[in-house]
């Protein structure tokens, strides 16, 4: 679901998501956003008034009732200071950058899988930073809310229980995103790791915060109503 985060450009609640075993992802506990330094200072007043907060007054948006646990911030240190986190320095936001400054390779336009190759120690902090966060919703954010996001979006998904066809399909709703490009990554894992899960413990992520990653995004599905 899209949200309206007003100047931020490519926001979205991944909760409805279908998951294994007729679940789906919880409305709130996941949201993929581009640079926080476009809000507005308005909407920062309405996320901040939603941040570490327990269920809130009736009426206010699914994200503020859920109450945001975790601001993670997969920039590089120096994109930090060109362009604040309007969070940083906050009980909610951890910076943990994702990828090696600078880079050992070209990245490719069709697949991430240079990504997992090179950064594992990195993306399996990432991991462990979402699995130790308090109850809430968590935020991930980079520039652009495409590349880096996209792939720890698709890997925290993937411990949830998505499929990838299902994990593809939403990275392609960010313009300029291919499905092509995540169903080729996540085959990448398939094939060189023996999947998602096996290459996030090989990387450093505890089966016990696997665990807690598929507790706090995943639910059983709501019965349609009535």
């Amino acid at each position: 679901m899209k949200l309206d985060w007003p100047d931020c450009r490519n926001v979205r609640d991944l909760g409805g998501t279908p998951t294994t075993g007729d679940g789906e992802i919880r409305t709130g506990a996941l949201i993929r956003a581009d640079s926080l330094g476009l809000l507005t200072p308005t909407t920062q007043a309405t996320l901040r008034e939603a941040t570490l907060r327990e269920p809130a007054s009736q009426g206010q948006r699914q994200t503020q009732r859920q109450g945001i646990a975790l601001i993670l911030d997969l920039r590089w240190p120096h994109e930090c200071v060109q362009d604040p986190n309007p969070f940083a320095g906050e009980a909610v936001y951890r910076n943990v950058p994702m990828l090696d400054y600078p880079l050992a390779y070209e990245p490719p336009d069709d697949t991430y899988a240079p990504m997992l190759d090179h950064h594992g120690e990195r993306i399996a902090r990432a991991l462990r930073t979402v699995a130790a966060a308090p109850p809430g919703g968590v935020v991930v954010h980079c520039h652009g809310g495409r590349d880096r996001t996209g792939l720890l979006v698709a890997l925290l998904l993937t411990v949830a229980g998505v499929d990838p066809d299902t994990i593809a399909e939403d990275f392609a709703r960010t313009p300029g995103c291919e499905a092509s490009a995540m169903r080729d990554t996540l085959t990448h894992a398939e094939r060189r790791h023996g999947g998602v899960l096996a290459y996030l413990r090989e990387a450093g992520v505890p089966a016990g915060d696997l665990t807690a990653i598929r507790q706090r995004l995943s639910q059983a599905a709501r019965s349609p109503a009535a």
